[in-house]
């Protein structure tokens, strides 16, 4: 009798212990899938996603955990909760678009969605003619070495039969040649501002090196950028930088934004 008692309270025992135990079985992420659905453009700015009650079925979740994620778009910038109505998408500018995690969804998810392609390439057209111009002022020997050896890996596959990328640019040394002008300004904020912006950048670099009809071409348009830094030519810099991204644009199907710096600009001295 005492044998029996004491396997029961052992087998109890170690009941209670597993029953300890975490699971490893990740619970599925509200917040992730919710991030993929909108960047891709399935729920556009002013829809609003699917209510609390159906996420919690739809994921098997309760409630708290639901609202915890929805917390994380909130904080994204991504969504609005709106009291009696639900989670409303929020528009392009409202959104954290540098904000760490916000970058890491774009880059995942958003290449689909033309919205998101345009709002990157209006801000990228009112940023890089300008930082191109100023790195054709302080750009140094460093700098030039940078952007060349960049700009050769671009199109290291170009004219390699061996190559398995179809004849496209890379889009590695792609955004390695952007991140080098930057960081040629030599202005600590543009230098930084390169890394935050490289998810960014990124998206619609290996988008529109896949759609590019002709890469020749748009090879051809970074060396002429290239060589406009190296001259230290500062107004032809800002126009070739422009050159790149309207075949960027072009490459994407997209119309070039109307930006203040994107169609004409009062260009800074030379001197």
């Amino acid at each position: 009798m005492f044998d029996i008692c004491q396997r029961s309270r052992n087998d109890s025992e170690r009941c209670h212990v597993k029953s300890k135990q975490p699971s490893s079985r990740k619970r599925p992420s509200v917040a992730e899938a919710l991030a993929k659905e909108i960047f891709s453009g399935e729920y556009q700015p002013g829809d609003f996603v699917p209510r609390e009650i159906d996420l919690c079925a739809r994921f098997a979740l309760n409630r708290s955990a639901v609202r915890s994620d929805l917390r994380q778009l909130v904080d994204a910038g991504i969504i609005e909760r709106i009291s009696g109505h639900g989670s409303k998408v929020r528009e392009y500018p409202e959104w954290n678009i540098l904000d760490a995690q916000v970058t890491e969804w774009m880059t995942r998810y958003a290449a689909p969605n033309p919205g998101v392609q345009r709002e990157i390439l209006a801000f990228r057209l009112d940023v890089e003619p300008y930082v191109a111009m100023t790195a054709a002022k302080h750009a140094t020997a460093h700098d030039l070495v940078a952007i060349e050896e960049a700009f050769n890996g671009m199109g290291s596959d170009l004219d390699d039969p061996s190559s398995n990328r179809d004849g496209r640019l890379h889009s590695d040394y792609d955004i390695a040649f952007h991140v080098a002008i930057f960081k040629a300004t030599h202005n600590i904020v543009w230098s930084q501002l390169s890394h935050i912006l490289r998810p960014s950048i990124l998206l619609l670099i290996e988008t529109s090196n896949v759609s590019a009809s002709d890469p020749a071409e748009s090879l051809e348009r970074h060396r002429l950028l290239m060589e406009s830094i190296r001259a230290r030519r500062p107004r032809d810099a800002f126009r070739a930088s422009q050159a790149v991204l309207a075949g960027t644009a072009s490459a994407l199907g997209l119309e070039i934004p109307d930006t203040p710096l994107g169609h004409s600009a009062e260009l800074l001295s030379e001197s």
